[in-house]
């Protein structure tokens, strides 16, 4: 058994904690994943696993459970690297962390593996999100909703950002993903006969009072200023979300998820 890291200056310790930094996961196409719930779906949805640290110290779940989950990610190809518990928190990017954090490859996010296979797929873009919690909030809805893809067009936050993996809860390896430039995504769309959905306060009617049971592409856009002109003047359909209060815009990730469950509830009844 390899002995337990205890030097905060390890040569792997500081590995992990240099991947919190964009240019070092894209360098060397890795990325972290922290928190039981995360790692567990994780597990089950990328193709293997870098290195899992572990701290007894801080778990949270049972002894079996821990050897259990010890024993799954083994068989994804992780190296099982303990470690104590400043050590621990040095590398965690979470408060409170609960002991498990893991390196990863990342995932492949080409807009080319996408491959819708339902004749209606329900498809969300998201430009130029800007604020990882949003982005990995709309993934959330994606995959509660069963949405068939998320494409991030332009991207200003990054996917592999350990904050877009954590306000994700995993989603971000469950759910079909790619990042695109607007160009390319406009171009896979109409290749595909998927209708284009913007949501603009400058629109004449409702999200409720339009048909979303085809074959669409949910758009939403930047926290500050919405979706570019470039999508406003291509889509088949733009669409407000009524305000009776004295704010003017709402959630990115609250736009996103009012649509994408109009768009369930409009398939569901049919």
């Amino acid at each position: 058994m390899p002995p337990i890291i205890t030097s905060l200056t390890n040569p792997r310790i500081k590995h992990a904690v240099a991947l919190r930094d964009k240019k070092t996961r894209d360098a060397d196409r890795l990325m972290l994943i922290e928190g039981f719930d995360d790692l567990s779906l994780a597990v089950t949805c990328l193709p293997s696993l870098r290195a899992l640290f572990y701290c007894p110290a801080l778990f949270k779940i049972s002894d079996g459970e821990a050897r259990a989950f010890r024993q799954t990610c083994a068989k994804a190809d992780a190296e099982l690297i303990e470690v104590t518990e400043p050590v621990f928190r040095k590398i965690a990017y979470r408060d409170g962390p609960d002991g498990w954090l893991a390196v990863a490859p990342q995932p492949d996010l080409s807009l080319e593996r996408l491959n819708p296979t339902r004749p209606n797929p329900l498809i969300v873009i998201a430009e130029r999100v800007e604020k990882p919690g949003n982005l990995g909030a709309i993934l959330r809805t994606a995959d509660a909703a069963g949405a068939d893809a998320v494409i991030v067009c332009d991207p200003i936050a990054d996917l592999t950002n350990p904050n877009v993996v954590r306000a994700s809860i995993g989603a971000l390896f469950s759910v079909p993903v790619a990042t695109a430039t607007n160009a390319e995504t406009l171009a896979w769309l109409r290749a595909r006969g998927i209708a284009i959905v913007a949501t603009t306060p400058a629109a004449t009617q409702p999200f409720t009072a339009v048909d979303l049971t085809g074959p669409i592409a949910i758009l939403v856009g930047e926290e500050k200023y919405g979706l570019s002109r470039f999508w406003l003047d291509q889509a088949d359909l733009s669409v407000l979300i009524p305000m009776a209060g004295k704010v003017n815009s709402l959630n990115v990730s609250v736009s996103a998820a009012l649509l994408v469950y109009e768009a369930v509830k409009q398939r569901m009844g049919r």
